[in-house]
């Protein structure tokens, strides 16, 4: 039964409506009728994720069942081979699962949501990872591998995702997928829409330059970013000490040092991890 409330709840938060309209919109409606439709492959891409331990004729399985109990679902289906599966969900392609994620995926905080709000600001954090995928000639040669030892690569290619997080509930609102030697720094300015003014944006230190910055400021948001005080961090120009212990700068790009600058606070502090010599970073909020 828990399995059954599962895919329920899935078709309340991905309607068959909307599943429908983004199927139709991606240019991915079957031409003609299949036992596998584009609709049904939608909610077994999502489905995989509920069920990621399972087979993919252990995913459909469950799937049709869920939907067959939930409401408004009385189709029943022939379950196909792991073959036909695998063709539908390449009919379907990755297109229709960004528009349905671009369509539903927002932060999830209410105002008593402990973790969620500082100041008045939503706090949220930029960061990313990298999962295994399939071991195919296909996916080595898109995604890459990462090496382990010397002449050695990992067992599996392995994709990149840069995701930006509510940190009251963990929700992902906004993400993007890329190769293995993508970099996040690059990869950053593909969520950079999903800021808005009332959030405040953290970040580790190698996300940090000046356009990037830049950039991420513009949306209007607060940044609280990590920054390195070696030499491939920033150079900020000392304006305001303030009462705290802070002290206001400029940031200006290292090829524009005539250019306007930005004003950033600046909070100094060293981590203390045993070592002899700690290594000390800075954090720079707008």
């Amino acid at each position: 039964m828990s399995d059954l409330v599962s895919v329920g709840v899935l078709t309340r938060v991905f309607p068959p409506a909307m599943v429908d309209e983004v199927i139709e919109a991606t240019g991915r409606t079957q031409v003609r009728h299949r036992a596998l439709p584009a609709r049904v492959m939608a909610y077994f891409a999502i489905g995989m994720g509920l069920y990621s331990d399972g087979s993919y004729e252990d995913v459909l399985s469950q799937l049709t069942d869920g939907l067959a109990w939930a409401s408004g679902w009385r189709e029943q289906y022939q379950l196909p081979g792991k073959s036909a599966i695998f063709q539908a969900r390449e009919r379907l392609g990755s297109q229709p699962l960004a528009a349905l994620f671009a369509r539903v995926a927002r932060p999830l905080g209410a105002a008593d949501t402990p973790g969620t709000w500082v100041a008045g600001r939503r706090v949220v954090a930029i960061d990313g990872t990298c999962l295994d995928v399939a071991d195919s000639p296909v996916n080595e040669e898109f995604f890459g591998r990462p090496g382990v030892n010397k002449g050695e690569k990992s067992a599996f290619p392995q994709a990149r995702l840069l995701a930006v997080a509510e940190c009251g509930t963990h929700a992902i609102f906004a993400a993007t997928i890329g190769a293995y030697r993508d970099a996040e720094s690059t990869m950053v300015e593909h969520v950079l829409d999903a800021l808005t003014p009332e959030m405040l944006v953290l970040a580790d230190r190698g996300f940090f330059s000046y356009a990037l910055w830049r950039n991420a400021s513009d949306t209007g948001a607060d940044l609280l970013w990590r920054v390195s005080t070696g030499r491939n961090g920033p150079t900020p120009t000392h304006v305001e000490d303030l009462a705290d212990g802070s002290w206001l700068a400029h940031l200006r790009a290292a090829k524009d040092r005539h250019g306007e600058p930005m004003l950033a606070r600046v909070i100094d502090y060293t981590v203390d991890d045993g070592r002899d010599n700690p290594w000390p970073t800075g954090c720079s909020p707008r």
